[in-house]
């Protein structure tokens, strides 16, 4: 065992002697020549070396450089710049006095890459070479390469694409790549930071020389970042451009982090949380497209297609389809009413995601969910083009009807611009109206319509500012919370009867229509009537929507099987006043006083002074408008 020890330490000085003489008898500028001919032929850019030169022979021969650049300026720069090259050189070609390249390490590299219109980079000469020396057939002077690997330690990666006003900047980079030099594939695996997470990647090319010249070549890449985890299986081709096509799996626990992290842009408030997708993906030149689409984003699964293209403004397009699609999340930060339940929300409305790309989406769902609705079969589309989101509902089987309709935001000086013209046809209004807006006073099926628009920095402002016009019309149905037939009747026996809360029960209608004209956020009254089998009502006023009262006057008439519209058995004018949520009606004090037995005798009196002493308090009680006691 000693002899073997010793044999092999004789054997290792041995080599160490000859590579040390090796070195010794090659000058120290002619390998540094000779380095950088290589360089220059495989790369096709000029090498720069201004720092001191060094010769190890231990554990392998190699030289160092430092403070070396290559290639010409870009913005001022050098394509490439690094603190220290070192080159390790082969021993069998440096015994008999030949110089060749076994590896390359970079240290502390500065790597700068602009990206034209064209798709080139600044990179693109290095690439030409490449594909010419590694094709099967190249001729000898064609065959530059001598070395198989480079590596990059604590490197710096500047990316630039002007025309899309595109800067981004990878920090301590860590990559070995695996350089061919008799084997078809290509290499890179290491680690980078970007944004301030650390990114784990590896990227593998099957046929490298084969991509170089254009042909398919196999493309495997991984990558995990702290939000964001990415795979991808398929082929690739560099020329006439760059084009991709296979298999894309990602996931998140968070969308939303994962976007920030990539983007750093607005994003729209709620939802963007749990995240998958595996698609069929396609990239040529800058457009990406996804078909066999299979996407779920907070617990929403959806299929279809989606392609993206940053031509000018970046570009969205897809149709998707959906079994249920739960909006609860995305409109779960936008409230129409403030803690309070009395108020407009006053928070701001924040449009700034609007910014900087447009969209055009195609959506249908077998069943929508709101945040107090539920929406049958639907299908939508959504369009963002400069700033402006239109929703379009082509068709929603919701409320035992059909919804159409568009709705329009658009950010604006004023903060936003809303706009929405909307369709009900044959809905349940008890369901529509309490679902969609709270209000859950009538029943029955009918039709609503209304177009509104308006301005302002949250919902307070809007509901001030708001422009349109409002019609409902309703068939066999009922208005809860007063029951007129049965306040008249007693009213009808005993008139002055009439204290107490009036805000209870129901009264049937066989028909109903209301319409209203809508001025700076007070809706003026232009035909509301009610027709029952017992009453029948019609209103005036106006209605306060930043305000959320009533100030509404209208007369109700009870009429029977003999009675007309000439001759009701009962004609009662009333006011509605107050809060929306809960408003006062009260009947016309003057009314009843005229119809009680007792007051219409002494009317009815002889004697004057009684006469109008009777009148002067009449006057006095019924001095408001409609004689509403308050």
């Amino acid at each position: 065992m000693k002899r073997i020890a010793i044999l092999a330490a004789a054997v290792i000085a041995a080599g160490t002697t000859v590579i040390a003489a090796a070195t010794r008898g090659t000058p120290v500028d002619t390998v540094r020549d000779a380095v950088e001919s290589e360089i220059r032929r495989v790369t096709g850019l000029d090498l720069a070396m201004r720092g001191p030169v060094s010769v190890s022979t231990f554990p392998v021969p190699s030289v160092e450089f430092s403070d070396v650049a290559l290639g010409g300026t870009v913005a001022g720069e050098a394509a490439l710049a690094a603190k220290r090259l070192t080159v390790d050189l082969r021993l069998m070609p440096l015994l008999t006095g030949r110089i060749e390249i076994a590896n390359i390490s970079l240290v502390k590299p500065h790597i700068a890459v602009t990206v034209d219109s064209d798709g080139h980079t600044n990179w693109s000469p290095l690439i030409d070479i490449l594909a010419r020396a590694l094709k099967p057939n190249a001729a000898r002077n064609e065959r530059l390469l001598s070395f198989s690997e480079i590596g990059i330690k604590d490197g710096v990666v500047a990316l630039s694409v002007p025309d899309r006003d595109v800067h981004e900047t990878l920090t301590g980079v860590e990559l070995s790549l695996a350089w061919p030099s008799i084997a078809k594939s290509f290499a890179a695996t290491g680690h980078f930071t970007w944004h301030n997470e650390i990114v784990d990647a590896n990227l593998a090319i099957a046929n490298f020389s084969g991509a170089l010249a254009g042909d398919d070549s196999g493309l495997k890449f991984r990558m995990n970042a702290g939000p964001l985890k990415a795979a991808f299986d398929g082929a690739m081709s560099y020329r006439p451009s760059l084009k991709i096509d296979g298999t894309l799996a990602a996931d998140s626990a968070s969308l939303r982090e994962a976007l920030q992290w990539s983007g750093g842009r607005a994003l729209p408030s709620g939802g963007l949380g749990q995240f998958a997708l595996k698609a069929r993906a396609g990239v040529n030149g800058r457009a990406i497209s996804l078909s066999d689409l299979n996407v779920e984003l907070d617990g929403n699964v959806a299929e279809g297609a989606l392609s993206y293209a940053p031509a000018g403004r970046q570009i969205f397009q897809g149709t998707l389809a959906v079994e249920r699609l739960d909006l609860r999340p995305y409109v779960s930060a936008f409230r129409l009413i403030a803690d309070n339940a009395r108020d407009w929300d006053r928070r701001s409305l924040k449009l700034d995601w609007f910014d900087g790309w447009d969209a055009d989406v195609r959506l249908s769902a077998a069943r929508v969910q709101l945040a107090q609705a539920e929406l049958g079969r639907t299908a939508a589309a959504a369009s963002l083009r400069s700033g402006r989101l239109l929703v379009t509902v082509g068709e929603s089987q919701a409320f035992d009807g059909v919804v159409t309709g568009t709705i329009a935001v658009a950010k604006s000086e004023a903060g936003a611009e809303f706009g929405s013209r909307m369709q009900f046809s044959n809905v349940d209004l008890e369901k529509c109206l309490g679902q969609l807006f709270g209000v859950g006073r009538l029943e029955g099926s009918g039709n609503m319509a209304f177009s509104i628009d308006s301005t302002g920095r949250n919902v307070q402002e809007l509901a001030a500012n708001l422009n349109g016009a409002v019609q409902v019309s309703a068939r066999q149905g009922a208005l809860n919370g007063w029951n007129v037939e049965e306040m008249m009747r007693r009213l009808q026996r005993s008139p002055l009867s009439a204290g107490g809360d009036l805000r209870n029960g129901r009264t049937p209608f066989e028909k109903l229509n209301i319409g209203l004209r809508i001025v700076q956020g007070l809706a003026t009254i232009e035909d509301v009537a009610l027709e029952g089998p017992s009453v029948r009502l019609a209103v005036s006023g106006t209605t306060s929507i930043p305000d959320r009262e009533f100030n509404l006057s209208g007369t109700a008439n009870l009429i029977g099987a003999a009675a007309s519209d000439a001759n009701p058995l009962l004609e009662l004018p009333f006011a509605v006043r107050g809060q929306w949520e809960n408003p006062s009606i009260v009947p016309d004090t003057r009314t009843l006083l005229e119809r009680s037995p007792t007051v219409r005798s002494l009317l009815d009196a002889q004697d004057k002074k009684t006469r109008d002493e009777i009148k002067d308090i009449m006057n006095r009680l019924t001095k408001s408008p409609l004689g509403a006691s308050r």
